[in-house]
Parts: structure tokens; sequence; C-alpha cells
């Protein structure tokens, strides 16, 4: 679900972003808020809790 211009969010830059591929992050009660911090009037998607998790641990154990 895309939402736009989300002024009340708390965006912080992901540690896996470098100068070229930067993603912000955001915590929602029910997951987070994935925006391009290059471009982010574009809006942001929500990633439901579950989801948020599997991609975590993926990252984290280097399969992503």
């Amino acid at each position: 679900m895309k939402h736009l211009f989300p002024s009340h969010l708390a965006f912080r830059k992901s540690s896996y972003s470098d100068r070229n591929n930067c993603v912000e992050v955001a915590t929602l009660s029910e997951g987070a808020a994935v925006r391009d911090s290059q471009n982010p009037e574009q809006g942001h998607i929500s990633v439901p809790t579950a989801e948020w998790s599997a991609f975590l641990t993926d990252v984290q154990a280097g399969r992503l």
C-alpha cells in the first residue's frame, strides 16, 4: 500500500544504504514503511510485520 507525504513518520536511513542506493525506513505499529531517500515525495510502501521480519532475517543471514 502506497502512502503519499507521510509527514508523521520518523524515517531513518538504512545502515545497508550507500551513496547511490539510499533507502529510508520508518517503524509502523504493524510493520515498516520504506521509501527512496532520493525521492521521498514519491511516498512509501508499507510492509506488514511478518514480511518485514522475514526480509530482515534474510538480509542479516546474507541471503539477500
